[in-house]
């Protein structure tokens, strides 16, 4: 087939389904026409890719009818209904299907942070090396506790939400690379481990864990959730399975996405713990009580939710008609 003399042929009606995609409201009639060139468009595509496979004419009339696809079946908004749909369909399932990465990333770092307490607890050469005394007693007396009522609460919940954001965002977009994951996350727990062995030295344990529970429960799963996704997209280009590595690539980075957008809302309450209930009044083990019930209302969420939106089908993909990158790779 004459490629040229194919594209001179239907070149107009491609563009004008190019056209008609781009316009912000569409008549009856160009409704109507839309779906007809899309469907002869579809035929024009077919044929170029058995007779004259050329990668520019095939990758811009995919991306013309994947355009076209979402503009016939209504364009996409961030409506009420479709955050409602995120949150009780698509993130939870999402977390379900990779429930195994994060849990073993979550007992891997538990481990390593009770490794790295016991260690320090019982060398207590090492506190000397980081810490003087006097900076040791001003830290488990006064400093610790102060931080979680030295700023006001809103500014102070604005400010953890923005860290913890921080390093979930690192360990998902560095996830990728695989190492960077890793190096902050045991930065993270380690670091955690060794405030723990201070506090608990020094007679302040009880201080420590009544300050830390009421928010670090959710916390901290938030950022094991974060590393073991980015873990996971790691691992999807180095064994992509029955996928190409980049279409195996497109589709962890699709579900990452995802869980990025779902964890922004679990550290936001973490974010809200830390600032309004922990540093409160209530007595110790109401604290402590909220931050176990937070807890357990996330694990509910993926493991009751979760698991029978994935019963359902419910992949954590975004939907075939969005999935452009997809369509023209394939073809």
């Amino acid at each position: 087939m004459d490629l040229d003399a194919y594209v001179a042929a239907h070149r107009g009606e491609w563009d004008e389904l190019d056209a008609l995609t781009r316009r912000s409201r569409l008549s009856a009639e160009e409704a109507d026409r839309l779906l007809d060139l899309y469907q002869r468009v579809g035929t024009h595509l077919a044929v170029v890719r058995t007779s004259a496979p050329d990668p520019g004419v095939v990758q811009w009339l995919s991306g013309v009818l994947a355009r076209a696809r979402r503009r016939a079946s209504g364009t996409r908004t961030g409506s009420a209904r479709d955050i409602a749909r995120f949150f009780g369909e698509t993130f939870p399932a999402t977390l379900y299907h990779l429930r195994w990465w994060w849990l073993t990333t979550t007992v891997v770092s538990l481990l390593v942070a009770f490794g790295a307490g016991w260690w320090f607890y019982h060398n207590p050469t090492l506190e000397n090396s980081l810490m003087s005394p006097a900076e040791v007693a001003q830290y488990v007396n006064t400093d610790f506790e102060s931080y979680y009522s030295e700023h006001a609460a809103t500014s102070f919940a604005a400010r953890v939400w923005t860290n913890n954001a921080w390093i979930a965002a690192q360990c998902i977009a560095m996830g990728v690379l695989g190492a960077p994951v890793v190096y902050v996350l045991l930065a993270n727990v380690i670091n955690l481990g060794v405030i723990a062995a201070l506090m608990v030295r020094h007679g302040r344990g009880a201080l420590f864990f009544g300050l830390i529970l009421p928010h670090g429960l959710l916390e901290l799963t938030a950022v094991f959730v974060a590393a073991g996704v980015g873990l996971r997209l790691f691992w999807s280009w180095v064994e992509p399975g029955p996928r190409s590595r980049m279409a195996s690539l497109a589709a962890a980075g699709r579900t990452t996405v995802g869980v990025a957008m779902g964890l922004v809302v679990v550290l936001l309450v973490s974010g809200i713990l830390e600032a309004f209930v922990t540093p409160s009044g209530l007595p110790t083990w109401a604290r402590i009580a909220i931050g176990v019930l937070a807890e357990v209302a996330f694990f509910v969420y993926v493991f009751v939710v979760g698991r029978r939106a994935a019963l359902r089908g419910v992949t954590g993909d975004v939907d075939a008609a969005d999935r452009e990158e997809e369509a023209v790779a394939t073809l």
